[in-house]
C-alpha cells in the first residue's frame, strides 16, 4: 500500500455542520475505496493564495491514508463533481524518506488528548483525614 497525503479546500460560505458533512462525506469515499485513514488534519478558514471559484478564502483540510493508486482516480473524481470543494491536491509518498516524513506527519497530527494518555504520569496521592482526639 502506497502513502496518500490529500489536501482539499471547501468553501468559506458553509456552516460549521455543512463543512464536517463534507469532509465526512469525502473520508467515506476514501474509505469505500479500501484505503486506511491514517490521520486528519483541519486546518480551519485560510486566505487563498489567488482567487479560486469568486472565493478569497477557504476551509483547509488535510487527510493522511494509505491504499492502492487506482483509488486516487475515484477519490479525486469525487473532488471534481462536488461543488463546495474549490481546490484539492493528492501527494502519493514513495521513497523511504518521503515515507518517514509521512510518519513523521501522522505522529504530529495526533491529537494531544492520545499523546497525553501515551504519557507515563505520575500516582496520584490520596489525601488522609486525621483525627483529632
Amino acid at each position: 500500500m502506497n502513502c496518500y497525503e490529500t489536501m482539499f479546500v471547501v468553501q468559506p460560505t458553509l456552516t460549521e455542520e455543512e463543512n464536517k458533512a463534507q469532509v465526512q462525506k469525502i473520508m467515506d469515499v476514501i474509505t469505500n475505496q479500501g484505503a486506511e485513514i491514517v490521520a486528519t488534519k483541519d486546518m480551519g478558514i485560510r486566505r487563498l493564495a489567488y482567487e479560486v471559484k469568486k472565493h478569497k478564502r477557504g476551509h483547509y483540510t488535510v487527510v493522511l491514508f494509505k491504499g492502492q493508486g487506482n483509488s486516487i482516480l475515484e477519490i479525486e473524481r469525487n473532488f471534481r463533481i462536488n461543488e463546495d470543494i474549490i481546490k484539492f491536491l493528492t501527494v502519493r509518498y514513495t521513497n523511504t524518506v518521503e515515507v518517514a516524513q509521512f510518519n513523521k506527519m501522522v505522529a504530529d497530527f495526533a491529537p494531544k488528548e492520545e499523546v497525553a494518555k501515551e504519557e507515563p504520569q505520575a500516582p496520584e496521592v490520596e489525601a488522609t483525614e486525621t483525627q483529632e482526639a
